[in-house]
């Protein structure tokens, strides 16, 4: 267990945090850090044709060990973290045969992970976790990923007797802002299909994933003395509130689950001149997906008519869409994880993600790619944090795919 621990402790120390703002490829320098510590950790561990290209996109292969054909897979990662949270002088925190009880994350602040909030903690009772000290994410997502492919890769390497087809490794970079698989070779990659280790509790295996948009509102306003506003002043902000307030309001991410799709208002910028909010628009169906970009252009048509002036300007852009709809037409993908799963003794958890992953873009550019537990929990925040045993288990059910395809492929 220590040598996992300690791959994913060097690799969460690297600052990876990618902007949304840049538009750049990749969108910050630092990720090039973290990616050529990852080629020589792919070399050392043997894996050849290791590529590094001018984007900070990553492949290798684990060439074949059998005799007869096998289809080629692959398992993908990304390189970034979230912007929503620091992700410089990661400080992790090893705490061994968890109680049960609160984690103190920082005892000056007073920051403390509880089971009383994070009731999810209770299930790795006597295990070891790693945690955050309170003053950035950990990088679960997406290095717990990486270091699960690249360990299982390493066994697979030491355990020549484990029959495995050609592998592809891939690790991404701006997955976290969206861009991840937007200049992903696949034609380069080879690889038939591929899962993205990109999850979270252990167990959890998906196939399927929002339908999703980014939208801006632009406000316009006109600022005028206060004394002497009255007729005259225009408040871009006060325009704001009405916009947010008219669109419905349990359709956000606090107060849904499941499939229920959402509007999530994630920045506010304003002055009296000019407001610009930053949303997201999800839905796991397409109908419901397009009706939801349709309301919120009616809610700035409306305003827009109120005012009796073309103030409100929405902006909305595709980002992905459900990878169900190329991953059902090739079902045996999801079954080989589901198998694999069960015979490492995981409980697989198949349901929808609530969010997205490289994978729905990389399965609509011809790569079905399913999504598998990485092992965190509380991405993106202060109180991120994974049980080193479920990064082992997501190990032992990547080698227990290569083997199964292989052995599925003999028995034809």
């Amino acid at each position: 267990m220590q040598h996992i621990i300690d791959r994913f402790i060097k690799y969460v120390t690297i600052d990876t945090q990618s902007d949304p703002e840049n538009e750049a490829f990749p969108s910050t320098e630092k990720q090039w850090d973290l990616a050529n510590v990852l080629v020589d950790d792919l070399k050392k561990i043997g894996l050849q044709d290791v590529t590094l290209d001018d984007h900070c996109y990553i492949m290798a292969t684990l060439p074949s060990n059998v005799d007869h054909e096998v289809p080629t897979i692959g398992f993908i990662s990304h390189i970034d973290t979230s912007p929503d949270y620091s992700g410089t002088n990661v400080n992790p925190q090893i705490h061994k045969n968890y109680d049960g009880k609160d984690i103190v994350l920082n005892q000056e602040e007073k920051i403390i992970l509880s089971p009383d909030y994070f009731d999810d903690l209770l299930q790795y009772k006597g295990q070891t976790l790693i945690t955050t000290d309170g003053s950035t994410l950990l990088g679960a997502d997406d290095k717990a990923g990486i270091t699960e492919i690249i360990t299982a890769m390493e066994y697979l390497i030491q355990h020549p007797e484990i029959k495995h087809g050609e592998i592809r490794i891939g690790f991404t970079p701006d997955e976290e802002v969206g861009k991840g698989a937007h200049l992903f070779d696949v034609d380069k990659f080879g690889a038939e299909w591929a899962y993205t280790l990109d999850g979270s509790q252990i167990g959890e295996l998906e196939y399927e994933n929002f339908n999703a948009a980014g939208a801006k509102v632009i406000i316009t306003g006109k600022i005028v003395h206060p004394g002497y506003a009255k007729g005259k002043m225009i408040n871009s902000m006060l325009i704001a509130n009405e916009f947010i307030a008219a669109l419905p309001k349990d359709e956000v991410p606090e107060r849904t689950e499941g499939y229920e799709g959402f509007y999530h208002l994630h920045t506010l910028n304003g002055e009296v001149e000019k407001t610009e909010l930053g949303y997201i628009i999800r839905d796991h169906d397409m109908e419901l997906f397009n009706k939801r970009k349709a309301i919120f252009q009616k809610v700035a048509d409306d305003l827009n008519a109120k005012l009796g002036k073309d103030l409100v300007h929405v902006e909305i852009t595709d980002q992905y869409y459900n990878m169900k709809e190329k991953v059902v037409p090739v079902m045996h993908i999801v079954d080989i994880a589901e198998e694999a799963m069960k015979a490492v003794g995981v409980i697989p958890l198949i349901k929808a993600i609530r969010g997205g992953t490289d994978g729905s873009q990389l399965s609509y550019k011809g790569l079905p790619c399913p999504n598998i537990f990485a092992g965190g929990h509380n991405f993106h925040g202060r109180y991120e944090y994974v049980p080193a045993e479920s990064m082992e288990k997501a190990v032992e059910v990547i080698v227990k795919i290569a083997e199964i395809t292989a052995t599925r492929e003999l028995n034809k």
